[in-house]
């Protein structure tokens, strides 16, 4: 089955991709026209069911292009980062050796020096597909709901990249799944500025409302100002940022004037986010909610009521309809209202496995669950609140220390930008608790001191206090703490 050709054959001349930055669109018919040909294209350079297909290039057309083409065909469609390092980059496609490589001009220089037997095409331009297309091929590969459609890497903060291998019908439930439970319909619209290469740019809002027959509205960079106009411009109905972007949107004088009338919610995913993005937009009497996903499952799996969002602060709510979670602490047992333990998620949505790396598949896929390597815990009315990253917890004197709970008290501080937490080595405690702070005003350690021993139990206090420039983040705007642990685990000083 291909729903993709099903959605033209029902609402072929509704706008289906809008390009922000030259203002081009194109309805489901004349993208499934463009798909014919480009899955021809690839065809006739030798591509086949099973054969990688890669991309390196901003958020463009071409990124729908190669994805339909290759569920046309059978291919798996293969994103790449263009934030990697050059090592990275480069490791990343020995290890899915693609037969077609997409790059755009702006990322050539990337790829200087990488030996590749891929065939390279150039997608500088909304119209690239003319310099290529011959003639149609005719494709008669036999597909089927669990071969592979897509693999995308993971960012490679905890080592070497991972290539998440995403089913036909992983990515069809994620989309289900998605509409369903948060009520998405034909008359959506959404701004897509999260990296394609990321599952939020592609899988998050993207697939789903092209699934269900809505709009999505391309953008290549993300700029306060402008998206603030571009959500007005094309009347957009839900969007996904990072808390890194919701952080600079809120700060412009556009996003503080704007009342945004045709918005039903926007969404925080990709790491927790600061309580004063919920009060920015609680503010203005706008509908807010965070969620959670990762690339091996969904990445969507909860549901909240925007209107619930200021009652459960920090809560991505209930698990979705056709997704299972629980949370277990030690090996078997499930974790008691309230306690925190490690996330399981369980549903058709789940991805197949990580390609090349079978023990790693077998210790994340556990009897059906994908352990997700998050620390959650479950309210009494069976809310879920994400504590952190397990590998972030700090063990300090013997006692377990949540960074997430800081960081929020830290960024609560009318004078603190952002702030992050983590464990330096320490003699005495095992782990210090060290934060990271951006100020917009001068602070001294002794006053963050004084103003965490406010809130917070004595062991949770930071031992020792970074003034820095600015955090520093990972491709997709993450906070990347293996960086600021590798900067900092050496140094002697309490204060600095």
């Amino acid at each position: 089955m291909n729903w993709f050709e099903s959605r033209v054959q029902l609402t072929p001349k509704e706008i289906a991709i809008i390009d922000s930055e030259t203002k081009e669109s194109w309805t489901y018919e004349e993208l499934h026209e463009r798909v014919i040909k480009v899955a021809s294209i690839f065809y006739t350079k030798g591509v086949r069911k099973g054969d990688r297909v890669a991309i390196l290039a901003p958020n463009h057309i071409s990124y729908f292009d190669f994805f339909f083409a290759s569920m046309k065909i059978g291919a798996i469609f293969v994103p790449l980062n263009w934030r990697l390092a050059k090592a990275e980059l480069y490791y990343c496609l020995n290890d899915c050796d693609p037969q077609l490589i997409g790059v755009n001009r702006k990322f050539k220089p990337n790829l200087d020096g990488v030996e590749t037997n891929a065939t390279y095409i150039a997608i500088d331009t909304n119209n690239y597909i003319d310099e290529l297309y011959d003639q149609k091929a005719s494709f008669d590969e036999s597909l089927h709901e669990e071969d592979p459609l897509a693999m995308i890497y993971t960012g490679g903060t905890t080592g070497r990249p991972k290539g998440v291998v995403l089913s036909h019908k992983s990515i069809l439930w994620n989309a289900f799944n998605t509409i369903v439970s948060w009520g998405l319909n034909k008359e959506d619209t959404t701004l897509t500025c999260l990296p394609m290469f990321h599952t939020g740019g592609l899988n998050v809002l993207s697939l789903p409302l092209l699934l269900i027959g809505g709009k999505v509205v391309l953008t290549a960079e993300f700029d306060a100002n402008s998206v603030v106009a571009d959500l007005l411009e094309y009347k957009c109905t839900i969007v996904l940022f990072v808390p890194t972007m919701y952080h600079m949107l809120i700060g412009t004088e556009a996003f503080k004037t704007a009342t945004f009338p045709d918005m039903n919610v926007f969404v925080s995913g990709g790491a927790p986010c600061p309580y004063k993005v919920y009060e920015a937009f609680s503010k203005k009497g706008i509908a807010f909610k965070e969620g959670y996903g990762l690339t091996e499952a969904g990445p969507n799996n909860f549901y909240i009521d925007p209107n619930e969002t200021m009652h459960r602060l920090g809560s991505v709510g209930k698990p979705m309809l056709f997704n299972d979670i629980k949370i277990m602490i030690g090996e078997g047992a499930i974790a008691p209202v309230d306690e925190v333990g490690e996330l399981y998620v369980r549903g058709n949505h789940a991805f197949l496995y990580y390609w090349n790396r079978p023990e790693e598949t077998n210790a994340t896929l556990v009897d059906g669950w994908v352990r997700t390597g998050d620390l959650a815990r479950q309210d009494a009315d069976g809310y879920v609140y994400i504590v952190g990253r397990k590998k972030d917890m700090i063990i300090t004197g013997g006692e377990n220390v949540y960074p997430l709970e800081i960081e929020h008290w830290l960024e609560a501080h009318p004078a603190i930008d952002e702030a992050a937490v983590i464990g330096l080595p320490d003699e005495k405690w095992g782990e210090a608790v060290a934060a990271f702070v951006v100020t917009k005003m001068v602070l001294t350690a002794e006053e963050l001191e004084d103003y965490c021993k406010q809130q917070l139990t004595r062991y949770k206090v930071p031992k020792r206090f970074f003034f820095v420039s600015e955090l520093p983040k990972t491709a997709v705007g993450k906070v990347d703490k293996n960086t600021l642990k590798a900067r900092y685990s050496n140094t002697d000083s309490t204060i600095s």
